[in-house]
Formats: C-alpha cells, sequence, structure tokens
C-alpha cells in the first residue's frame, strides 16, 4: 500500500509532462526527467533511476503533437 501510495503522485506529474515541449528533443528531456523520478521513487536505486530516464525519453521521443 505504501509504494501505491508514492506512485500514484509521481504517475500523475509524469502523465502530465508526458508530451510538454514543441521539438522531439524536448519532450525527450521531459519525459527522462519523469521517468527518472519515478523511477527513483519506485526502485529507490541508481539502476531504477537510470532506467525509468530511459524509458521515459523514448515515450517522450514517440509523443506527437497534435
Amino acid at each position: 500500500m505504501k509504494t501505491v501510495l508514492k506512485i500514484a503522485p509521481v504517475l500523475g506529474v509524469v502523465a502530465l509532462l508526458a508530451a510538454c515541449g514543441q521539438t522531439m528533443e524536448q519532450r525527450a528531456a521531459t519525459g527522462a526527467l519523469g521517468g527518472a523520478v519515478a523511477g527513483q521513487v519506485i526502485g529507490g536505486d541508481t539502476g531504477s533511476t537510470v532506467a525509468g530516464a530511459a524509458i521515459g525519453a523514448v515515450a517522450g521521443a514517440a509523443t506527437t503533437r497534435r
């Protein structure tokens, strides 16, 4: 239950910032930042932070503006 309480606000912020930015690079950067924070909260170690940043960067770069 404690993990769910930690994850919920982080996922909300990540979802809000997922497609922020005008260019693909800006969206990748905001995705990496959100992913790094989520990885740290969920995993609590450096490996989780790096993995979260990588996943967030890919997800952010893959989003497109409409």
